[in-house]
């Protein structure tokens, strides 16, 4: 499959009459060619993104992309080095070297809004590479099959005591969808052999959709804690991490910290049924893998629906979801919110992340390695049976780069408290006028109500025609990127940062 996109590049075709305006065109190996510009008003204009200090026109390549054109047009005017290094097979790494350069006009413009790579990230580079280098992202196959043991013998006593003992099968059940949660996200995370050949494992043990998966949750690891973008922060009209604004506030946030188990409840229900809707949709849009997803899908239920009556598998759901959001929410979201988008990914991560300290191996399995959020984040395809060992060498990194607030950790119960007291604290305080709505600005970048495309038609079209005539000199995007800001006279490096203390 071809992709184009119009990037309107001043380069010209000639012919004997006149010169055209070209494009790039893309497949999905990267290899791009010049073709006449289509229409301005139905393609995407020029589309720049800054990898290891290079920019890179993507107007070509983004409809090829894989994982579809949404990730592209999220990064708009930004630096992408840590995302395009974290979530890449070795062959994408190599492939997005063969992109067409930013037309230098662009780059020149770009160089004059977007933030230089600071200390941090240049030290956080080096530091990958010499980890890299070590063997850290090898995965130790025996510690995979220990931990599909667990899994396995779960089920099988799930499904033997399904009749006979059908609380006991529900509990079992129960953490084997968590436990199965966790290794479906090892998997759709890992960029190594193994994890390509296991990545429908979601699908099949926990009915988790690996594409609908990778959309919500790499979003998730790119846009960490930002207000309006992050999806895992936007459980409104239940949950509230910061008090809304009084047109999205919700009569709920009063009493969410008395009642917050029951949307935690509530997880693996909803992540089943979204699963089962972008399978569909992954479908009619012919990405790749998807009908083996939705066949993994089918595997699932079948066998659920075989083997565990209603009143056992319907529990086990609602239980797993709430051990699985009593471990997920407490590491970001008492920690910083972005209402702008941080230019240093690698300092954002530290800021917006907090690790939890277990006192028993059975919480130390049940964490799935989630309690190593911070390793995770940073590296998220390394296997995680390396993230203790690399504890003591992040805090190390932390004090060398003068990170604001270090390395975080707290032990698993104190964490949870603190979570439960953001909730209580945004519950006792009153709505704010113009407080930032959890989905975003109306064409923001990454907006959630825009997730399926963040460039949006008819922002792209209003964009376009409000700035055909001048160029922004502090969005921090190209300048005819469809991507709206709050209106502000800050500079583009400034970022808007709301601590959870501010509500006390």
């Amino acid at each position: 499959m071809v992709a184009r996109s119009s990037s309107m590049t001043p380069s010209l075709v000639s012919n004997s009459t006149e010169a055209v305006a070209t494009a790039w065109e893309c497949d999905e190996e990267a290899n791009c060619v010049q073709v006449p510009a289509c229409d301005e008003e139905a393609c995407r204009t020029s589309l720049d993104v800054r990898i290891h200090n290079k920019w890179y026109d993507l107007s070509g390549w983004r409809k090829a992309h894989p994982a579809g054109d949404h990730w592209i047009d999220w990064y708009d005017g930004r630096d992408a080095t840590e995302v395009m290094d974290a979530f890449h097979t070795k062959k994408a790494l190599e492939m997005y070297k063969r992109l067409p350069e930013s037309k230098p006009e662009s780059i020149n413009m770009l160089k004059d809004i977007v933030p230089d790579d600071s200390p941090t990230q240049i030290a956080f580079r080096k530091l990958r590479a010499e980890l890299e280098e070590e063997g850290w992202f090898e995965r130790d196959l025996l510690n995979e099959a220990k931990l599909l043991g667990i899994w396995t013998s779960l089920v099988v006593s799930a499904a033997l005591t399904a009749h006979s003992i059908p609380v006991l099968s529900t509990v079992l059940l129960g953490l084997s969808m968590t436990n199965a949660g966790w290794l479906g996200h090892d998997y759709v995370h890992g960029v190594d052999d193994f994890s390509m050949k296991m990545r429908n494992f979601a699908a099949v043990a926990a009915g988790l959709d690996p594409i609908w998966w990778s959309d919500k949750h790499n979003k998730h690891h790119a846009l960490t804690n930002e207000m309006g973008v992050d999806e895992d922060i936007a459980t409104d009209p239940f949950l509230y991490q910061w008090p809304p604004a009084p047109e999205n506030d919700s009569p709920l946030r009063k009493i969410q910290h008395l009642i917050f188990y029951i949307p935690f409840s509530f997880l693996f229900a909803l992540w089943r049924v979204d699963s089962l809707k972008v399978v569909i949709d992954a479908i009619e849009q012919k990405r790749p893998n998807a009908k083996s997803e939705l066949y993994s899908l089918l595997i699932h239920y079948a066998v659920l629906l075989t083997l565990f009556p209603v009143h056992v598998w319907v529990p086990a759901v609602f239980m797993s979801g709430l051990v699985s959001a009593l471990i997920v929410t407490p590491t970001h979201q008492s920690e910083e919110l972005f209402e702008d988008h941080p230019s240093d990914w690698v300092t954002a991560q530290f800021r917006s992340t907090r690790n939890a300290v277990m006192t028993n191996p059975f919480s130390e399995w049940l964490w799935g390695g989630m309690q190593y959020q911070l390793e995770h984040h940073l590296f998220p395809s390394m296997p995680r049976a390396k993230y203790p060992l690399l504890r003591e060498r992040m805090m190390e990194f932390a004090a060398a780069n003068n990170i604001p607030g270090g390395y975080r950790e707290s032990g698993e119960w104190e964490i949870l408290k603190m979570n439960w007291e953001l909730y209580k604290r945004v519950a006792e305080a009153d709505a704010v006028p113009g407080s930032p709505p959890t989905k975003g600005h109306v064409g923001q970048v990454g907006a959630i109500r825009d997730t399926a495309s963040p460039a949006a038609a008819a922002t792209a079209t209003a964009a376009r025609k409000k700035t055909s005539s001048k160029v922004s000199t502090r969005t921090g995007v190209s300048a005819v990127a469809s991507v709206t800001v709050p209106d502000s006279s800050a500079p583009a490096t400034m970022t808007s940062v709301i601590s959870n203390s501010d509500f006390e």
